[in-house]
């Protein structure tokens, strides 16, 4: 199941092992039963220190597909139900490291401390799929938790194997979390978000008490290629630099297929964002990750960022890298069905679909995209475009057109998505020209009609146009000074990776500049800094 290469980079990560780890099945038959143990046994032949025992947990695990990590001989709250394969067995092999090999915790010393003061008993479900790229990131998040605090369990469930579970649950996208029984969060979820979820629950602490930083040079908001370009660039000049994401990345880490970023002919989103991670540890930047930047202050030296913990950090210059959000259709039974049958993401919520009739809303790209994608795996697929002509490439609207299992519709609006008992029925639209309103059925709903600039933070503190957009000048100067923007947030045309890209380096010698010529320190700035 495990090739020889991987098998040896496994052994050579393996060695950082500091504390034996058991992997603790339940006991039991299953018809994948055989597949798991060889699995397990293959990943534990790559060091002396792993090892596999099948044993009655008397129910503690959900069935004999399942397995826990247990560490030095005690259980760490990672579960595992399904063979953690393709996307998710770098899950496993990251739970192993930092349970037991010594690898850092990836949550923010705040967010550690938010997690650690929890002191009730927290089990975190995990349904994913193993096609889905975003999954891996919840499981991943939640099996820190569970590391972190001994209170929390985290649970992968692999659906595939549990369809009664499935069905019990309704569940047509994932990932979808559900804790001590209930439903948690669902759909296109990150970390920030669950953290945002579970400091709403009664007696978990809003906020901690943490060291603070000292007066930053530049503050960057955002985490895509826009934000990591500006940080380098930033660092790169010897200033004191700390960039604040929820999500490292952005919307880049769903791109599946990259092919028009020059010098490099292909890769992928997740690959992408690797090698920009990679490339911003190489210098010294403060990297405040899966928190979010609740309020902003602006004074003419400095800007007071107060974070989603409760940390405050402050800085001379700030630059947004916020970029931007899936565009929402805004219909009646969208947002009640999101993860029940609408979704955004076919790559991850395709496979739930097999050998039924789904809709595409949009005709540019991605729309077409996705189409193409989906018709792979489901019975047929609608797309529904607004204008009267598809704005996607000619070469995929070619292969769309040719597809047996592909109906282009143009010139319509969506109006509504129907549902009954909280799976999607139907899609009803009208006709443009002939305002005759007809109806399809259906069973699922994916929407790409483009992006939505993530400017929220910036209303009442810039100018923004009627879009959404930041106001930007050619250096990236926004309508405050010692406050510059870049990327897709931005007014700056042609939402592109290798443009944003150019406009956070854009954005860092801006604010260099300004530091240069024109930042004036006050007396109350330079004794914070001391």
């Amino acid at each position: 199941m495990i090739s020889n290469d991987i098998l040896q980079a496994l052994k050579g990560y393996m060695e950082k092992l500091q504390a034996p780890v058991t992997f603790v099945v339940q006991s039991g038959e299953h018809s994948k039963k055989a597949e798991l143990m060889a699995f397990l046994t293959q990943v534990a032949s790559s060091s002396d220190k792993l090892g596999v025992q099948e044993r009655d947990t008397a129910g503690a695990l959900r069935s004999a597909m399942s397995f826990a990590l247990e560490i030095d001989g005690e259980l760490s709250g990672v579960e595992f139900s399904g063979i953690p394969s393709g996307h998710e067995f770098n899950s496993l092999v990251l739970a192993i490291l930092r349970g037991a090999g010594g690898a850092e915790i990836k949550l923010d010393d705040s967010i550690q401390a938010l997690i650690k003061a929890v002191d009730e008993p927290l089990h975190f479900e995990v349904f994913i799929s193993l096609n889905c790229h975003n999954c891996p990131d919840v499981v991943q998040a939640l099996d820190q938790f569970a590391l972190i605090n001994p209170h929390i369990r985290c649970e992968m469930i692999d659906g595939a194997l549990y369809p009664a579970l499935i069905s019990e649950h309704d569940i047509q996208g994932v990932p979808s979390v559900y804790l001590n029984g209930e439903l948690f969060a669902n759909g296109k979820i990150d970390a920030a978000q669950l953290l945002d979820k579970l400091m709403q629950r009664p007696g978990v602490a809003k906020q901690v008490t943490t060291e603070s930083l000292p007066v930053q040079d530049i503050a960057i908001i955002g985490g895509g290629p826009a934000g990591v370009s500006a940080a380098i660039y930033s660092a790169r000049k010897g200033l004191a630099v700390t960039i604040i994401a929820d999500r490292l990345g952005g919307q880049v880490k769903d791109t599946m297929g990259i092919e028009n970023l020059i010098s490099v002919p292909q890769t992928t989103g997740p690959e992408l964002v690797g090698a920009l991670q990679q490339h911003m540890h190489d210098y010294d930047i403060t990297l405040k990750e899966h928190v979010r930047v609740a309020e902003i202050e602006n004074t003419p030296s400095q800007k007071v960022l107060t974070l989603s913990t409760g940390e405050v950090i402050r800085s001379k210059t700030l630059i947004f890298a916020t970029g931007a959000r899936w565009r929402e259709l805004g219909v009646p039974g969208e947002k009640e069905n999101i993860g029940n049958g609408v979704a955004y993401c076919p790559h991850c919520d395709g496979p739930f679909f097999k050998g039924k009739d789904v809709a595409v809303v949009g005709g540019g790209n991605s729309g077409i995209e996705a189409a193409l994608d989906l018709a792979g795996i489901v019975k047929s697929v609608q797309v529904y475009e607004f204008m009267p002509t598809l704005k996607a490439d000619s070469v995929l609207v070619s292969k769309a057109r040719a597809a047996d299992n592909i109906t282009i519709n143009t010139n319509v609006a969506v109006q509504s998505i129907d549902a009954i008992d909280g799976k999607v029925t139907a899609i009803k639209y009208q006709d443009r020209e002939s305002s005759e309103e007809r109806s399809d059925e259906l069973a699922g709903v994916f929407v790409q009609i483009g992006l939505l600039p993530n400017s929220q933070l910036a209303e009442g503190l810039l100018d923004i146009t009627p879009y959404g957009e930041i106001q930007v000048d050619d250096k990236c100067r926004t309508s405050q000074p010692g406050i510059f923007a870049c990327g897709d947030v931005t007014t700056t045309p042609y939402k592109q990776i290798v443009v944003a890209l150019g406009e956070g380096s854009k954005a860092s010698l801006a604010a260099f500049e300004y530091l240069l010529t024109e930042y004036q320190e006050d007396d109350v700035t330079a004794e914070i800094a001391a």
